[in-house]
């Protein structure tokens, strides 16, 4: 099972990165520094997380320390609640340029399709990895509605759309239209915010390979084709949440996993977010 994702711009992602939503200010450099340790290559990070200063100081720090940033893919995300004008876009990603160093991939955090403006916003991304200031720029929350307009307008197509995904919200006709539009699926709740690991059927097929229920959803994730950033500040589950070699999933394992969909959502659906 391949660690990267090939995207459509070229450019490879690691199939799984850690996330810092809700990560503390005053925890981020350590989080970061032992998700470097435990081997992640993919940070994904985003304005509305307030912790992105932070992620700039641990980014040099292990640049400091003979991490070759080459080596690493650092997403940020444009928030656009006070404003969705080409300039209040330019000007997120300045600040977050200025914190970060560097932007590996950035998207847009959420189409507010109430406003009608993230077509414009989608045109600014394009302009700015169109001037060599971003690799890969990409979308989150986004359905299928909104990912066929911004690419019938502009002709530009994402290379990655990251949603809430896990067994209770697999997202599968998305996914199709992923696959169809040549998008990578990056998962993001893909544990269910904690909740999927109560799951009597994850505990029971995790139980069966001998590995934790987050190692065996994370594996599900990856057998379905995908990428997804779990999140933690333990740096124990950082290195559990990788160790997913060991095992496969089989057939009747999908199977059942597959039969958990209920639709529930953890986070808001994207139409609702104005």
């Amino acid at each position: 099972m391949p660690h990267e994702l090939e995207l459509n711009d070229g450019s490879r992602l690691p199939a799984v990165g850690f996330g810092l939503y809700k990560v503390a200010p005053a925890e981020t450099v350590d989080v970061v520094a032992a998700g470097l340790a435990a081997g992640y290559r993919l940070i994904d990070g985003a304005e509305l997380y307030g912790n992105e200063r932070e992620l700039g100081e641990a980014l040099r720090r292990a640049d400091a320390s003979g991490l070759d940033r080459d080596e690493l893919t650092v997403t940020s995300k444009f928030w656009g609640e006070a404003s969705q004008v080409p300039a209040a876009v330019r000007a997120a990603f300045d600040a977050s340029e200025r914190a970060l160093g560097r932007i590996d991939v950035y998207m847009i955090h959420w189409p507010r399709p109430a406003r009608d403006r993230y077509v414009d916003v989608w045109r600014t991304l394009v302009e700015l990895q169109a001037e060599g200031r971003v690799r890969t720029i990409g979308v989150s929350n986004f359905t299928e509605e909104h990912l066929r307009r911004i690419i019938g307008e502009t002709g530009v197509t994402p290379a990655i759309n990251q949603v809430e995904s896990h067994p209770w919200l697999p997202q599968h006709e998305l996914r199709r239209a992923h696959d169809e539009l040549g998008i990578v699926t990056q998962a993001w709740s893909p544990l269910g915010r904690s909740r999927v690991l109560r799951d009597p059927t994850i505990g029971r097929i995790a139980a069966e390979h001998g590995v934790t229920p987050a190692q065996a959803i994370i594996r599900w994730h990856l057998q379905a084709g995908g990428a997804l950033v779990p999140k933690s500040t333990h740096p124990h589950r950082l290195r559990e949440n990788l160790d997913v070699d060991r095992f496969t999933l089989s057939d009747a394992d999908m199977a059942a996993i597959a039969a958990l969909e209920t639709g529930e959502r953890t986070g808001t659906h994207p139409d609702d977010r104005n």
